[in-house]
């Protein structure tokens, strides 16, 4: 639903849905779904702390509140301890997973890296990745065995977690172009000739690539950051693609 870091009129902050019931993170959920798709949303996975991608955690528990619905939101405990001291700390917001009871809007469970989870149907792998703040990726699995792994924000040094995974599609941060790669990785995130060195130890270490979006691009360099990834998609021979707010794929 959300593809960049910035929101405009026509870009979104960083949110996914998977069948209409599960989100990943949580930069736009209530500006891209109505009331009657949010009260549908019955779990979030959150990959860090940072505003972008929980702002609208807040936002959808006065949304669900109406509906006399808990959704349960799922991170690593350092994660969600930030969002309720920052946010939901009853001066910014209510601590939404205490009111109104009996059915609070929102129940906070932490997740371990490394252990699967049951959420949804799906199984939930949470797997460490390289950010300014503690952050994980999810390898996300469905009953029928299709997966994706998406990255959440991340900078160089994949290369631990593709031991632990094996996706049918790459969802990755590529977020600034390669003449401002060193104010990327000081941030904890990729340009497109480092997101090419990733996938590249992606394909030695698994032996061959899935298909691959990218999202979390800055919308001021897009057609820079566009232009490199094509090059890392024909050096690779890698099926590469920008997403997009509203994108919809298949697996």
């Amino acid at each position: 639903m959300g593809a960049h870091n910035l929101e405009s009129a026509t870009t979104r902050m960083t949110t996914l849905l998977i069948d209409d019931t599960l989100a990943v993170d949580a930069g736009a959920l209530t500006s891209t779904l109505s009331l009657s798709e949010q009260e549908k949303v019955s779990s979030i996975l959150l990959t860090h702390c940072h505003y972008d991608h929980v702002r609208d955690i807040a936002a959808i528990a006065i949304n669900i509140s109406h509906f006399e619905k808990t959704i349960r939101v799922y991170s690593q405990a350092s994660t969600l301890d930030t969002i309720s001291n920052n946010i939901l700390n009853g001066v910014i917001y209510p601590d939404f997973t205490k009111v109104p009871a009996p059915n609070p809007p929102l129940k906070f469970s932490s997740l371990e890296p490394y252990n699967v989870e049951d959420i949804e149907g799906y199984k939930v792998l949470a797997v460490p990745v390289k950010h300014s703040v503690p952050t994980v990726g999810y390898q996300i699995t469905s009953g029928e065995g299709k997966s994706f792994f998406y990255s959440g924000d991340a900078g160089p040094g994949l290369s631990a977690c593709w031991e632990h995974i094996s996706p049918q599609l790459l969802i990755m941060d590529v977020t600034l172009p390669n003449r401002l790669e060193k104010h990327a990785v000081s941030a904890g995130h990729l340009s497109p000739r480092l997101f090419g060195e990733e996938l590249a130890g992606f394909k030695k270490t698994r032996g061959s690539l899935p298909p691959v979006v990218i999202i979390h691009l800055s919308p001021v360099f897009e057609g820079e950051i566009k232009e490199e990834v094509e090059q890392v998609a024909k050096e690779l021979g890698a099926n590469i693609t920008l997403g997009y707010e509203e994108m919809r794929l298949s697996l």
